[in-house]
């Protein structure tokens, strides 16, 4: 139900609508007396309350059609009520066939065309317009000899300045009820088309299949937001064009017929974003023609090759690397730098020591140097030593049919190399040194041509200094080391990943989700202690459990706070100023004025600098 305002120009007009209220039970919100000159203040006024249609008269109503939007309901003078202003008229000329004249808006009045005969007067009606004001249509009136006028103020002022008697035009409780009645139809069907497209919004937006609605030439009209998403495009990128124009490898006449004749809906594949989708047109037919139609796309799931399966189940038992550089985030600079490590380092043969936290791409990257480096055709293993007990460990990966020997010619990965223990770690200096496999029990040699590459949590210099780690190991294996930096220190990485993962979730499970700007602040502003790791699987959760389309930062940082409530993930802001990073200096600035409304003294303080500095930051960034 929507709200009727009723603004008027006279008192007597309002306390008529009060007494049609008294008797019947309208659905009118507000009414007001407005003086004509106040009508479009108050009708904007009105509108920002939450009006939804005004009734008006005359030409309150014409300016409030001419300069706002809302729909209007203008009230009209009944023919009874415009017969009485007539006998009132002849009463006080009181002469035979009396020339009367009528002056205001024509869609103010009802037909009066047989007045002249059954009242015995000459009537004629002046009608103001876009080109003629009321001044204008009154002074014509009084140049043409009107006996009387009979008008609203504007005419019954320019009458009276002429010396001619006029009658206002007033009316009866009838034209202000009709115009209530019109109203509350008119609210009826604005609430039912709402409520319709309401619902189709509904229905396209969580579709799982893309959907666009075109006319009856084929023009695009509009698109859902998976069909966005299938495109790669948004939807006022497409508007307006002809679908053959907008997906080339459709038969323009096979569409073009089944606009015409909508007897027949027309199929094809499509290929959009490297997928494959089914197409199809059906056209909307009405009284036997084609008025539009809606164009829909869904998805078809490729069936894996043999060679496909053969190459995943050798990558499942760690036969083969399926990693490449391409494959990793890398749009941050310190990132770039990594790779860069990474990639002149794998044309070596010597070990590699790669170090990251929790999460990071520490083992993608171990494929990457293994496809990018000599031994590419050989084998690829991993070993996770933090899943394999101390004691296990020599025979595991120096036994005859161990780790060791199964990544001959080829690069042998140990993931968790800090929870390595000693006796294994002295086997793989005889391995990076002499290039000899020594068995399981510590004293059979074998000649062994493999690619080493550790892989720790942890700093190896670090726990070389505790004495947890052989000296000559890390020596002899160290030289090479590459640093994956923390999420938290990859801004542009960040943003990737969650945008990737948000439009990966929403693949997975036929879902439609935005994130508001609160929310992506909220997201980046969180330093991911578990890395990719966690922003993927945090991604999952948001979208499974997101009740609304659109996700805010009161529902990201709620989930934030459920899952990892424990876990050290917000942005400290003395610490993030510290080391010199921009991206992190901004973002604690920004923090900090936020959290204390502007104040450059108080958030001076919270980050730890003076109020200079804070002042050179400021310029600096851009947040004056």
């Amino acid at each position: 139900m929507g709200k009727i305002v009723l603004l008027v120009s006279r008192e007597e007009m309002l306390f008529q609508a009060h007494n049609i209220l008294q008797e019947k039970q309208y659905e009118i919100q507000e009414m007001k007396v407005v003086r004509t000159e106040d009508t479009v203040m108050e009708a904007r006024q009105m509108i920002a309350g939450g009006a939804t249609i005004i009734i008006a008269r005359g030409l309150q109503a014409s300016l409030i059609k001419q300069y706002t939007d809302i729909p209007v309901v203008e009230i009209v003078i009944t023919a009874q009520e415009m017969g009485l202003l007539v006998t009132r008229a002849k009463q006080i000329l009181k002469k035979q066939r009396p020339r009367i004249a009528v002056v205001g808006f024509k869609n103010m009045f009802s037909d009066m065309t047989y007045f002249d005969t059954l009242y015995d007067i000459e009537l004629t009606a002046y009608y103001a317009g876009r080109d003629v004001s009321l001044h204008e249509a009154a002074a014509e009136a009084v140049a043409d000899g009107a006996e009387l006028i009979i008008g609203g103020d504007t005419a019954v002022e320019a009458a009276s300045a002429a010396g001619v008697p006029s009658l206002f035009l007033s009316t009866t409780e009838d034209s202000i009820r009709t115009a209530f009645s019109v109203a509350e139809r008119m609210d009826f069907a604005m609430g039912a088309e709402k409520r319709n497209a309401a619902q189709m919004e509904t229905l396209l937006d969580y579709s799982t299949n893309g959907v666009m609605r075109l006319d009856g030439t084929g023009t695009i009209l509009s698109a859902n937001p998976m069909m966005e998403q299938m495109m790669g495009r948004e939807e006022r990128q497409v508007t307006g064009k002809k679908l053959w124009e907008v997906f080339p490898e459709t038969e323009e006449d096979g569409l073009k017929r089944a606009l015409e004749t909508g007897t027949e809906n027309y199929s094809c594949f499509l290929r959009m974003e490297k997928n494959a989708y089914l197409a199809d047109l059906a056209p909307i037919v009405v009284d036997g023609r084609a008025e539009g139609a809606v164009f829909t796309c869904t998805r078809i799931k490729p069936r894996r090759a043999e060679k496909e399966r053969e190459k995943t189940e050798k990558t499942r038992w760690g036969l083969r690397a399926a990693g490449d550089f391409g494959d990793l985030l890398q749009k941050s600079p310190a990132m770039q730098e990594c790779l860069r490590k990474a990639k002149l380092y794998s044309l070596s043969d010597s070990p590699i020591v790669i170090e990251g936290e929790c999460g990071t791409e520490k083992w993608l990257l171990a494929q990457c140097i293994h496809s990018n480096g000599m031994v590419s055709s050989g084998p690829f293993l991993r070993v996770d030593c933090g899943t394999v007990d101390a004691a296990d460990q020599p025979s595991l990966i120096f036994g005859e049919n161990g780790a060791a020997a199964r990544a001959e010619g080829g690069t042998l990965f140990l993931d968790g190399a800090e929870r390595l223990c000693l006796a294994a770690q002295d086997s793989l200096c005889q391995l990076v040194e002499r290039h000899v496999r020594r068995g399981g029990d510590g004293l059979q040699e074998t000649r062994a041509d493999v690619r080493l590459i550790l892989a720790s949590e942890v700093s190896l210099a670090e726990l070389t200094r505790e004495g947890k780690f052989l000296r000559e190991l890390f020596f002899a294996a160290g030289g090479l080391l590459v640093r994956i930096p923390p999420l938290r220190e990859r801004p542009e990485d960040l943003t990737e990943k969650l945008e990737q993962s948000l439009k990966a979730m929403c693949g997975k499970y036929s879902r439609y989700h935005v994130l508001t700007a609160g929310a992506k602040k909220a997201l980046e502003r969180y330093t991911w202690p578990g890395n990719l790791v966690q922003a993927e699987s945090f991604m999952e959760r948001l979208i499974l459990t997101a009740g609304k389309r659109s996700i805010d930062e009161d529902m990201v940082n709620g989930l934030l706070a459920e899952l990892y409530p424990h876990m050290d993930g917000e942005l400290r802001l003395g610490d993030a100023v510290k080391g010199g990073r921009p991206d992190r200096q901004k973002l604690a600035v920004e923090m900090a004025l936020e959290e204390w409304n502007g104040s450059r003294e108080k958030a001076a303080q919270a980050l730890g600098i003076s109020k200079a500095t804070l002042w050179r930051w400021m310029k600096k960034y851009g947040l004056e």
